[in-house]
């Protein structure tokens, strides 16, 4: 029996100011690079690194600029989801946010989990 899943969501929680935010999406791109089928669940802080401009904020040498990796994430298909309750907190709507990010609660990927799929947590 092949237990391999092809789907991976990756729950992050590290805003733009912490270097794990960098690993999370790197990671992300390589498993779109290995066939994966891949959604980002953004939840806390992470929501700011898809804030319009927030994004510019975050480089750790000697990985791409966060904007480079998010944007070729969702270039090759890949999800990004913000949470509800974190954007309202933050004072946030959808045209705060990066062109392609969808405001959407845990059902996406409890769906997807509940279909097999692997997770992550940054």
């Amino acid at each position: 029996m092949n237990n391999e899943t092809t789907d991976l969501i990756i729950v992050m929680t590290k805003g733009i100011y912490d270097e794990v935010s960098s690993v999370g999406l790197t990671i992300a791109n390589g498993a779109l690079t290995s066939g994966k089928t891949v959604g980002l669940f953004l939840t806390s802080s992470a929501i700011d690194l898809v804030r319009k401009n927030g994004i510019e904020h975050t480089h750790v040498a000697p990985m791409d600029k966060l904007k480079t990796l998010l944007e070729d994430f969702m270039a090759r298909g890949g999800d990004v989801w913000a949470c509800p309750p974190c954007t309202t907190a933050r004072g946030y709507n959808q045209d705060c946010l990066v062109e392609g990010v969808k405001i959407h609660g845990a059902s996406v990927i409890m769906e997807r989990i509940a279909g097999g799929a692997a997770t992550l947590t940054f």
